[in-house]
């Protein structure tokens, strides 16, 4: 008597086998490694909860982007960690923030061999921690936050950002960075708006590796609500209508849902965002021996890929790459 699963088992019998018949696949060319800059360092710093994490100086990142290229990454997004930091974060488009003064040292160092991603947003460059510029009663001034994030945008494309990304979840942010850009002569840079970025609690050791510390209140009023999806794929609808080029679902494992119906809705590029908090619980369990660590990073990563997303933003980029050489 033939069983009909037994169909299915055939074609799990020898790992060639499993290899021709998997219905998703992972490679470097799937991946974009998050990278911290840091002003005022001379060697790189270790993020104590982000094991294998540092905040480069502007020579370490280089190096870094240049080992990833080598294993065949062939993206990066850069946090910037300034020294200085006020109550308009304008570090953020200062030419000699730490920001641009990396990005250019990228372009004369890579030139277009590494897509690099500059992440945009004031929290690491403001006093108070908050995404933008803070109104008398406390809340976030959205649309005096526009302004500065159009200022941001053009320093950080005159510097060689090939893509802007919006992070602050700000009404309107991809209308008026894309009007920015295109006014001032930056037409082929490219957006890729943070479009469904929840207000997580997956972010804290995210925020230890750009010493951001929220001084008042929360992010609960401009991030996703994360019990919510209908209201996700209309804030990413709206970012598509004002021009973005790719779209994001942060954070990725917990939000697989999210993804799916993402991918789904739009035909635009869609990246997801496996965060600080889900690498750090992988590394911490198998420090502990719990789990196969790299085994475990693989299969969240190709679930992630396998739930719709184009490319994935994570921390295990190297070594993942690594192992797929």
């Amino acid at each position: 008597m033939s069983f009909p699963q037994r169909r299915l088992r055939r074609l799990r019998r020898s790992p060639a086998l499993r290899r021709l018949v998997a219905e998703t696949s992972l490679s470097p060319d799937d991946l974009v490694a998050p990278l911290f800059v840091r002003e005022g360092i001379t060697e790189p710093q270790p993020v104590l909860s982000l094991p294998g994490v540092v905040q480069h100086t502007t020579d370490s990142l280089v190096e870094e982007v240049k080992a990833l290229a080598g294993v065949g990454v062939p993206a990066v997004i850069l946090f910037g960690v300034p020294q200085i930091k006020d109550d308009i974060g304008s570090q953020a488009w200062s030419a000699d923030g730490v920001m641009q003064v990396a990005l250019r040292a990228l372009r004369d160092s890579v030139g277009a061999d590494v897509v690099v991603m500059a992440d945009l947003c004031v929290d690491e460059y403001t006093s108070h921690g908050h995404c933008g510029i803070l109104a008398t009663d406390g809340s976030v001034d959205n649309d005096a936050t526009l302004e500065i994030y159009a200022k941001a945008a053009i320093a950080q494309a005159s510097a060689g950002a090939d893509i802007i990304a919006p992070s602050g979840m700000m009404d309107g942010q991809v209308a008026a960075i894309r009007s920015a850009l295109d006014e001032t002569g930056h037409g082929v840079t490219a957006i890729l708006a943070y479009s469904a970025k929840y207000a997580s609690s997956l972010y804290g050791p995210f925020r230890e590796a750009v010493d951001v510390t929220i001084q008042s209140g929360d992010r609960k009023g401009y991030q996703q609500d994360w019990r919510n999806s209908r209201e996700a794929l209309a804030e990413v609808m709206l970012d598509v209508e004002e021009g973005a080029d790719m779209v994001m679902v942060k954070p990725a494992m917990t939000y697989l849902d999210v993804v799916c119906r993402v991918r789904a809705a739009v035909d635009v590029s869609l990246g997801a965002y496996h965060v600080s908090g889900e690498y750090a619980m992988i590394r911490a369990a198998a420090e502990r021996g719990w789990i196969d660590g790299e085994s475990v990073a693989l299969e969240q990563i190709t679930a992630v890929k396998r739930a719709g997303a184009d490319f994935v933003l994570t921390y295990f980029a190297k070594g993942l790459a690594r192992s797929m050489q």
